[in-house]
């Protein structure tokens, strides 16, 4: 790209992804960022548990269990077999970020504007997930 040429950023909307040990307390730590960005045909999803955070709102939260939740996110967003593998990546986004009363699951949609999708992904994770 030139200094002339306008970078060409385009609409994106995620969501965080949160673990809620005890879904009555609504206590809750950011556990990872997905990231949908239909112009360029883009779906990911980073995760990362902090086990010690988790135990700090939960001591007999089984960390094992909620890895295994988490990792299902990242499968969702790959070409693998299974039962999201069909859905185009707009309609798995919305039922990743479909309201639920589990452990793991997602916040609010929000939106947004750039030129790389995983870069951007790789900010919002440093920014809303790690310390």
């Amino acid at each position: 790209m030139s200094a002339t040429e306008p970078m060409v950023r385009d609409v994106y909307e995620y969501a965080v992804i949160r673990v809620v040990p005890r879904v009555e307390r609504g206590e809750q730590i950011n556990a990872g960022v997905l990231l949908y960005c239909q112009p360029r045909g883009y779906l990911c999803a980073r995760v990362h548990l902090d086990a010690v955070r988790l135990r700090a709102l939960d001591p007999d939260a089984d960390a094992d269990a909620v890895r295994r939740a988490l990792g299902a996110y990242e499968l969702a967003c790959g070409e693998q077999s299974g039962p999201l593998a069909a859905e185009p990546l707009g309609g798995r986004f919305r039922w990743l970020t479909a309201p639920r009363s589990t452990i793991v699951q997602t916040g609010p949609v929000h939106a947004g504007l750039t030129a790389d999708p995983g870069t951007e992904l790789a900010r919002l994770f440093d920014k809303l997930v790690r310390l």
